[in-house]
């Protein structure tokens, strides 16, 4: 495993632990060059997961995608790493579990919306404005106004 900091291909593990319930394995290492220490995780593969986009192509799933996505919304804001992975953990567990080996970037969105408005409202708004591709300040104050009602019902508080 290649060093993040130096790139040195000279790394040990010294400490490994199951992570994300027993399905995967969290590594830490330490680079033997320079001495940082950084973490990785160890997965099983699986067939390619496909994701179909609006125009129906299809696209193997990308982490890194739905994570980017995530973290644009999130920007400065007060969310840690931490629950942004769990987010992504979370809707990545939901998708491997459907029968079919494919979801739509719809289901995927949604999935997204529905747990950024429970974390942090700014992020939900942020993110259903890109999803939603918001043409004017109508729409985004539409989006807004269905926040404020269920904010009001109490839901969606942090």
């Amino acid at each position: 495993m290649k060093c993040p900091f130096c790139n040195a291909e000279d790394t040990r593990v010294i400490d490994s632990r199951p992570a994300d319930e027993n399905t995967a394995i969290r590594r830490r290492r330490q680079c033997e060059v320079c001495g940082k220490r950084f973490t990785t995780f160890e997965k099983t593969e699986t067939l390619p997961f496909m994701v179909v986009k609006k125009d129906q192509s299809r696209v193997p799933y990308d982490r890194a995608k739905l994570e980017g996505g995530v973290l644009r919304s999130c920007h400065k804001r007060p969310i840690s790493p931490q629950q942004i992975a769990e987010l992504v953990d979370d809707i990545e567990n939901h998708i491997f579990k459907h029968d079919s080996k494919e979801v739509s970037t719809e289901e995927i969105g949604e999935m997204v919306m529905e747990r950024l408005k429970s974390l942090d409202q700014v992020a939900y708004v942020r993110f259903a404005s890109v999803y939603r591709e918001f043409k004017d300040i109508n729409t985004f104050m539409e989006e807004i106004g269905k926040l404020l009602k269920t904010h009001g019902k109490g839901e969606g508080k942090r």
